[in-house]
């Protein structure tokens, strides 16, 4: 009688813990993501591609996806990444921009800006740049 009672408790317990599809989405639009540009650097003769994200661990992702499956927009760089697969290549985060407490930023026109600035900054020599 004892262990049928303590079974129904933890049974209890376990549904009482259970979160609805409305909190789950409120979580999942409360989380702060890493934002910021990027680049895929080729180790083998240096070129880099260039990117930003307001998720990049999420693009990073993609690109990767992308790349595996022979179906990456960038021709230069697919070709690249089947011949030396992704030992060939290293992932940088290049600069960062933090979460805003305050106001709505319109965080997809800074990392554009960002990535502009950086691009800038770096002076690539575009035999370097896929």
């Amino acid at each position: 009688m004892e262990c049928k009672r303590n079974t129904e408790a933890r049974k209890a317990n376990r549904f009482k813990k259970m979160k609805t599809r409305k909190e789950f989405k409120e979580e999942y639009k409360q989380r702060k993501t890493q934002m910021g540009v990027f680049q895929i650097r080729n180790t083998e003769n240096s070129r880099v591609f260039i990117d930003h994200s307001i998720d990049v661990n999420a693009k990073w992702n993609r690109h990767q996806l992308q790349l595996n499956m022979g179906m990456h927009p960038n021709k230069a760089l697919q070709n690249d990444w089947t011949t030396l697969k992704s030992e060939g290549f290293e992932f940088e985060v290049l600069s960062e921009i933090k979460h805003q407490d305050e106001g709505t930023p319109d965080y997809k026109k800074e990392l554009k800006l960002l990535e502009e600035m950086i691009r800038e900054e770096l002076q690539l020599n575009p035999d370097k740049v896929y």
